[in-house]
């Protein structure tokens, strides 16, 4: 028996039994002769004692022990002496004294240390993950994890869900992100795809009469890198027929409620507010607003019309936008802050930032070309008092100058430390536009998928205005980051190939890319929704982690690369020739020759 507890287990009540404990060596201790062995497990830490004047042999062995040797003791209980007990440990009360000892495995000096204090970079914490997960807030990380996923499962299988797998190994049908290709060997030419989602897969599942359907679901993407992505994640995917978005919408405020409740011992009030996506872009220029603090964006496109700024004018001649934000009592802003505000908003896309200061009255460089009276309706409309700050971005496009105010307003909430991060701050955007206008295609995309339904009232603008028409479509979203989206489904057979016109595919495209699913609605499809929720998002969240890496056992970093295992690699040429393939790709070598 390598052991009878763990090394987090032993309290006082454990006083004088014999006991067998095996982990790692956390730190060593020579007092006088008497050693002090730190032993780690998974559970936690337990103080053993090596006496050579209890046990000459295991102190003897105790010399040789290094950090991270593996190692197994047995002995008996005892009570810390007075005044050595540490408080700060639940095994803090007791030690165990060594009767005799074994090195089950010897380690090398470890390239990280194992401590929360570890400050090193990301890929070399990467490159050894398997050391890296020792420590303890990382094995608390995907603990956490694991007891989300667990009452997630728990909560759906209560509500009559059933966990179904889906293929992982799948057709390409590209409508989206780009897919993971896997070429077929017993197909010469033909290849799988790794699923975006299960989307299809899970439809079809309604259609089978399978009416509650749950899954874990990996989930893979190949996407241009960006911040804080991976191209293989995990999300919750949820499907339910005979619902409409209210079911969908309170099934999941009572999963968050329950999680938040049983995990964090948190409340989390119900139901959540919900903003349209039109009034959640006009007032916080995110489709993913961080509602935990003011700052508002105020429309000022009409007032700033009749004004003599020229900069202005032509914008709103050409139907753009013109959106301010009031910075209370920052009036003080340095030449040097006013500069870093028009970084920010020079990085998402704007030409410049306009100011305006409130002294005994506005003051700017640009004052001077509006009248006392749009001066006077600025006041008004955006609520100045002495000492605030105006600060203005314009646009040719509604859309972006939305976008570029809402980073100004998540900027300035940061730097002038508005923002509660104690709070947890949920809420819905709904009614997302159905499509959107892809200037590159030249054609309508869907701002969602293709199958998600457009609202009742909003099909008659299919043909004649698709950029007007909304979605049934919702979006979860917490402290200003989405943790999951999803929508009520196109059932009827006639409505989805209108869709497919609306998107540019044609039915022969159609019948390639999605036939089956087509074929399937011909059978009584139910009316049918769901979600899926981002669980690694929502892990790295409840962990207070910045980074979604921290919730993920064996991650990709930044490059999308595996450094531990050096993946993705090269294969052999007898592997390729299996596949047929040939590869057909210029090394850097002989680009620079």
């Amino acid at each position: 028996m390598h052991r009878t507890h763990t090394c987090g287990e032993l309290r006082g009540k454990h006083d004088k039994e014999n006991v067998t404990l095996s982990g790692w060596v956390h730190s060593r201790r020579d007092h006088g002769g008497i050693i002090f062995i730190d032993l780690r497990d998974r559970y936690g830490v337990t103080q053993v004692v090596f006496d050579p004047k209890h046990n000459k042999e295991s102190h003897s062995l105790a010399e040789r022990l290094g950090r991270e040797f593996v190692l197994k003791v047995t002995g008996y209980v005892r009570p810390r002496m007075e005044g050595m007990i540490n408080a700060k440990m639940d095994t803090g009360e007791i030690e165990v004294l060594v009767d005799k000892a074994e090195i089950l495995n010897f380690s090398e000096t470890p390239p990280l240390e194992i401590t929360d204090k570890v400050n090193v970079n990301e890929d070399f914490r990467l490159k050894y993950r398997y050391i890296d997960l020792r420590r303890q807030s990382m094995q608390n990380n995907i603990i956490s994890r694991h007891k989300i996923i667990k009452l997630i499962r728990d909560y759906f299988d209560k509500h009559g869900f059933l966990d179904i797998e889906t293929p992982i190994l799948a057709r390409s049908t590209p409508e989206g992100a780009r897919d993971y290709l896997v070429p077929s060997r017993v197909h010469p030419g033909s290849f799988f795809a790794l699923p975006q989602s299960p989307q299809i897969f899970k439809q079809l599942l309604m259609v089978s009469g399978f009416d509650r359907y749950m899954q874990v679901a990996r989930c893979f993407r190949d996407e241009d890198l960006r911040a804080d992505r991976q191209p293989e994640f995990t999300q919750i995917d949820v499907e339910m027929s005979f619902v409409e978005q209210e079911d969908i919408l309170k099934l999941i405020e009572d999963l968050m409620k329950k999680l938040w409740r049983e995990i964090l011992d948190e409340d989390v009030h119900t139901p959540f507010k919900r903003l349209t996506y039109a009034e959640a872009m006009s007032r916080f220029g995110s489709d993913k607003p961080d509602t935990r603090f003011a700052l508002e964006l105020i429309d000022v496109t009409e007032i700033v019309r009749h004004s003599d700024f020229t900069v202005f004018k032509s914008i709103i001649e050409k139907g753009g936008k013109v959106n301010c934000i009031n910075a209370k009592k920052c009036s003080s802003f340095s030449r040097g802050d006013i500069e870093e505000l028009e970084t920010v908003v020079k990085t998402y896309g704007a030409k410049g930032l306009a100011w305006m200061k409130m002294a005994d009255k506005l003051e700017s460089n640009i004052v001077k070309f509006f009248s006392d009276s749009v001066q006077n309706e600025l006041i008004k409309e955006a609520k100045i008092e002495k000492d605030d700050l105006l600060l203005f971005v314009a646009d040719h496009k509604h859309f972006n100058s939305d976008t570029i105010a809402g980073q100004l307003r998540l900027h300035l909430g940061k730097k002038l430390k508005l923002i509660d991060e104690s709070k947890w701050d949920f809420l819905w955007v709904i009614d997302f536009p159905l499509v959107e206008f892809d200037e590159d295609e030249q054609r309508h995309v869907a701002v969602h998928h293709p199958f998600t339904s457009p609202k009742d009232e909003d099909i008659a603008l299919l043909e004649s205005h698709p950029e007007k028409a909304r979605a049934k479509a919702y979006d979860i979203v917490l402290n200003g980051t989405e943790i999951g989206g999803g929508s009520i489904r196109i059932h009827k057979q006639e409505l989805q190939k209108r869709m497919f016109n609306v998107l540019g595919i044609s039915e022969e495209q159609a019948n390639k890319k999605f036939g089956f699913l087509l074929e399937a609605f011909r059978y009584g499809a139910p009316p049918h929704g769901g979600i899926a929720l981002g669980i690694d998002r929502i892990s790295a969240m409840m962990t207070r982690n910045d980074s979604i890496r921290e919730v993920i056992a064996f991650p990709k970093n930044k490059a999308a690369a595996s450094i531990m295992d050096d993946a993705p690699n090269e294969v052999d040429e007898k592997q390729l020739k299996e596949l047929h393939i040939k590869l057909d790709i210029v090394k850097k070598e002989e680009k620079k020759q």
